[in-house]
């Protein structure tokens, strides 16, 4: 193996913190990523308080096909959502109340209704799961 100039081990030791510095950076991301929970089959993480743990939950969005946001009409989040998400049989494939203001929810392909409530509000959406990632915006006043 030939020798290697001084400037190709420089350019080798930058690959490399930048490989480790990326590293870094996804376990402190998944490090704050609040814990998966499992209802039935169904697969999901509910949180994004603090800017740390909401930086991984933005981050992890593209691979979760559902994404659910709560908050306030002026954008201020919200938590203590009751959700249920129905398939379009009417069974009730989650149910459960949402410790912060995003979830992130593993779903399979198809068409549900996703209903939440807050402070004696409900709202729903109509939500078809197959493609793209999708998302349901949930405002509520409080």
């Amino acid at each position: 193996m030939p020798p290697v100039s001084r400037a190709g081990l420089a350019h080798l030791a930058i690959v490399a913190l930048a490989c480790i510095s990326a590293g870094w950076t996804v376990q402190a991301q998944s490090e704050a990523m609040p814990a998966i929970q499992t209802q039935g089959a169904v697969r999901y993480a509910c949180g994004g308080i603090g800017s740390d743990e909401s930086a991984a939950m933005r981050a992890a969005m593209k691979q979760f096909p559902l994404s659910l946001l709560f908050a306030r009409p002026d954008g201020g989040y919200l938590a203590d959502v009751d959700v249920a998400i129905l398939a379009a049989d009417g069974r009730t494939v989650l149910a459960m109340r949402a410790s912060g203001p995003v979830c992130l929810v593993d779903l399979p392909p198809g068409r549900y209704e996703v209903a939440a409530a807050s402070g004696g509000v409900g709202k729903s959406h109509s939500i078809s799961i197959g493609g793209a990632p999708a998302t349901a915006d949930f405002r509520f006043e409080r």
